[in-house]
């Protein structure tokens, strides 16, 4: 998931309709081609959230009425899908438990989609400029640049944490992926 260029909810929709792609292939996928699968939804997901909680949800809280709570509600989705990411890396490829992971992974992250697009993105667009939702853009796209691509649970959860871990921690995590040649499916 390169940046796509547009607007921030532009961005972001290509990124989920990238995400669902994967997600139906990992559902029919079995043994190694699965995980390989899972291990490339990773590191999506976890480049999409870290841009997310660093750009998206302070801008929500910002602008959008009653933004504190749906950046609230988001965060703790990230959280719950933060903690399935990583038990679905430790597990093997055939591992019996695997493909129940990935149903669950799938289940939680498309209704976090759904809540996005049917209630924050029209809500942010309806609060902001066309100039401020390009920018937001811009940011997200650079944060999904230098993002780290493993997930971190125990990581701290507050904007200006991730937006000042995450590029070091997005480097660590590019480099173990080049030596082992994870996401090169």
């Amino acid at each position: 998931m390169a940046g796509h260029g547009g607007d921030v909810v532009k961005e972001l929709e290509t990124d989920h309709r990238e995400v669902e792609e994967l997600f139906a292939q990992i559902l029919k996928a079995t043994g190694g081609h699965r995980k390989a699968l899972l291990d490339e939804v990773t590191i999506e997901l976890v480049r999409h959230s870290v841009a997310e909680e660093a750009h998206l949800y302070p801008a929500v809280r910002k602008h959008v009425p009653g933004g504190d709570a749906m950046a609230d509600r988001e965060v703790e989705d990230h959280a719950r899908v933060e903690r399935l990411l990583k038990e679905i890396e430790d597990r093997d490829a055939d591992d019996a438990a695997l493909a129940g992971l990935a149903t669950t992974l799938v289940e939680e992250v498309t209704s976090h989609i759904r809540d996005e697009e049917q209630n924050l993105f029209p809500a942010l667009r309806a609060a902001c400029s066309k100039a401020d939702l390009d920018q937001l853009g811009d940011s997200v796209r650079l944060s999904k640049s230098t993002a780290p691509t493993r997930p971190h649970p125990g990581a701290p959860s507050s904007p200006a944490a991730r937006k000042l871990l995450a590029p070091g921690v997005g480097l660590i995590d590019r480099v173990r992926d080049y030596v082992t040649d994870r996401g090169a499916a």
